[in-house]
C-alpha cells in the first residue's frame, strides 16, 4: 500500500505551483507590508542561495569527469565550435522573432507611456555601467580565463569556472591511470552533490512561494493592468519560439519537443517560478545525462548555455526595444532595426550572467535607437513577471542545445531516451 501511495503523491512541479499560487495570494494579502516583505524576501534568497551552494560543485565535478572521459582535445574542440555557433543561429533567430512580433502587433501604441507608474532603476544603472567597463570581445574572452580559479569559485563566475574545468578534465585524462583517482573522486563528489540537490528540491515550493508573495507584495496585481497587452504578447511570443521555432529543430534531430517538454517539465516550472536559471541547473544536467545525452557534451553544452544561450531574453529585449520606441512614437527603419539586431547579439554576450542581465541589456541598447533611458522605468515593475517567462525559454532552450549537439557526435542513446521518457508517461505508472 506505502508503494502504491507513493505513486500518487503531488510531484514537484504540483507542489510548485501550488507554491506559486499560495505566493501570490500572501502577495496580495500583505500588500506593501513591509515585515512580512522582509520575511518572504529572506526566505526567498535563503532558498536561492541554497541552489547557488549546489550549481558550482555540480558544474565543477561533472564537467572535470566528462572531459577526462572524452579525453581528445580535437573532439572538444570540434563540440564547443558547433555548440558556440548553434547558441549564435538561436539567439539571433529569437532576437528576429521578438522583431517582427512587435512589428506586426505594435504593443507600444495602445498604452499612454506618461499614464505608466515610474520604478527605480538605479541598481541596474550601476550594473550597466560596471558591465560597460568590461564590455567588448577582447575584455569577454580575457574574462573567460580565471587569473584565480578560487576567486572565480567564490564569486560565481561561471565562465571561468567551465574554461579551468575543461583543461582540468584534459589534464586528468592526460595522466593517464593516476588520474583514473581524481575522476572516481569527482564522480562520487558529483553523486554527493546530486543527493543534496533532491533535498534542497524538498523546499522549492516554500522558496518559490516566497519569491513570488515578495513579487506580488511590492508592486501589486494593480500594476499589471496597464502592461497587461505587452506581458501577453512577450509570453506568446516565448510560446511560439519553444513550439514552433525549437520544435522544428527537435523535428530536424528525430525529437518531439513534447516528449522533452514532458522530461524537464517540473525544472521549467522551477526556472519560471523563481525567475533562476540556476534553480533549475542541477537537475537540468541530471535529467539530460539520464535522458540519453553523454555526460561531457551535457556537462559542457548546459553551463555554457547559461551564459551564451538565452532565448527567452533576446526575445523580450528586441519585444521590449521596439515596445518602447513605439510608445515614445519613436519609428525605426529596417535599417534601424538591423542595427538594433546586431548590438543585442552583441551586448546580450557581453553582459550575460550579471544580475538582471536583460535589463541591463536594453540599458545598454536604447540609447542606439533613440529611446530615453526613462523609458526603462515604466517597465521596471513588471521585469520579475516577464522574467519568469524568458527563464524557462531559456532552460528549455539549453536542454535542447545538449540533444541537438549530442546527436551530432553520435553521442546520444536513443534507448535510453525511451526508457527514461516513459517513466514520466502518467498511464504507463497507473497500469504498474
Amino acid at each position: 500500500m506505502m508503494k502504491r501511495y507513493r505513486r500518487y503523491r503531488l510531484t514537484l512541479g504540483w507542489q510548485i505551483l501550488i507554491g506559486l499560487v499560495l505566493g501570490i495570494i500572501l502577495g496580495v494579502v500583505f500588500y506593501q507590508n513591509k515585515t512580512a516583505i522582509t520575511a518572504m524576501q529572506n526566505i526567498g534568497t535563503m532558498f536561492i542561495s541554497l541552489i547557488q551552494m549546489i550549481v558550482l560543485p555540480i558544474v565543477v565535478s561533472c564537467l572535470t569527469v566528462g572531459i577526462a572521459n572524452m579525453g581528445d582535445i580535437k573532439k572538444l574542440g570540434r563540440i564547443g565550435g558547433k555548440t558556440l555557433i548553434y547558441f549564435e543561429l538561436m539567439t539571433t533567430v529569437a532576437i528576429i522573432l521578438g522583431l517582427v512580433v512587435a512589428n506586426i502587433f505594435h504593443p507600444g501604441d495602445f498604452i499612454n507611456i506618461h499614464s505608466l507608474h515610474s520604478q527605480d532603476i538605479s541598481q541596474y544603472v550601476h550594473t550597466a555601467n560596471q558591465a560597460k567597463h568590461n564590455s567588448g570581445l577582447w575584455s569577454t574572452i580575457m574574462g573567460i580565463i580565471p587569473t584565480n580559479i578560487f576567486s572565480s569559485l567564490s564569486t560565481g563566475d561561471m565562465m571561468p569556472v567551465i574554461f579551468f574545468s575543461v583543461f582540468f578534465g584534459l589534464g586528468t585524462a592526460a595522466i593517464g591511470k593516476q588520474g583514473q583517482i581524481i575522476i572516481d573522486f569527482l564522480q562520487a563528489i558529483s553523486e554527493v552533490m546530486f543527493k543534496v540537490t533532491n533535498w534542497v528540491m524538498h523546499v522549492a515550493p516554500i522558496g518559490v512561494c516566497a519569491l513570488i508573495g515578495v513579487t506580488v507584495a511590492q508592486m501589486g496585481l494593480s500594476a499589471l493592468a496597464p502592461l497587461g497587452y505587452f506581458i501577453v504578447l512577450a509570453y506568446a511570443t516565448m510560446l511560439v519560439f519553444i513550439l514552433v521555432v525549437m520544435g522544428l529543430v527537435a523535428r530536424a534531430v528525430h525529437l518531439n519537443i513534447f516528449t522533452l517538454l514532458k522530461v524537464i517539465k517540473d525544472e521549467v516550472i522551477l526556472a519560471f517560478s523563481t525567475a533562476s536559471s540556476e534553480a533549475a541547473l542541477p537537475k537540468i544536467i541530471d535529467k539530460m545525462d539520464k535522458f540519453g545525452v553523454s555526460q561531457g557534451i551535457v556537462s559542457f553544452v548546459i553551463p555554457t548555455g547559461y551564459t551564451f544561450n538565452l532565448d527567452g531574453s533576446a526575445i523580450y529585449q528586441s519585444l521590449a526595444a521596439l515596445f518602447l520606441a513605439q510608445a515614445y512614437h519613436i519609428h525605426l527603419s529596417i535599417g534601424q532595426q538591423i542595427t538594433l539586431l546586431v548590438v543585442l547579439m552583441i551586448t546580450s554576450k557581453g553582459m550575460a550572467g550579471v544580475p538582471g542581465a536583460s535589463f541591463v541589456v536594453l540599458l545598454a541598447t536604447i540609447s542606439t535607437i533613440g529611446v530615453p533611458m526613462a523609458g526603462l522605468t515604466f517597465i521596471a515593475g513588471i521585469d520579475r513577471l516577464v522574467d519568469m517567462g524568458r527563464t524557462a525559454v531559456n532552460v528549455v532552450g539549453n536542454s535542447l542545445a545538449s540533444v541537438v549537439i549530442a546527436k551530432s557526435e553520435k553521442e546520444f542513446d536513443e534507448d535510453q531516451s525511451k526508457q527514461f521518457a516513459a517513466t514520466f508517461d502518467h498511464k504507463k505508472t497507473v497500469t504498474e
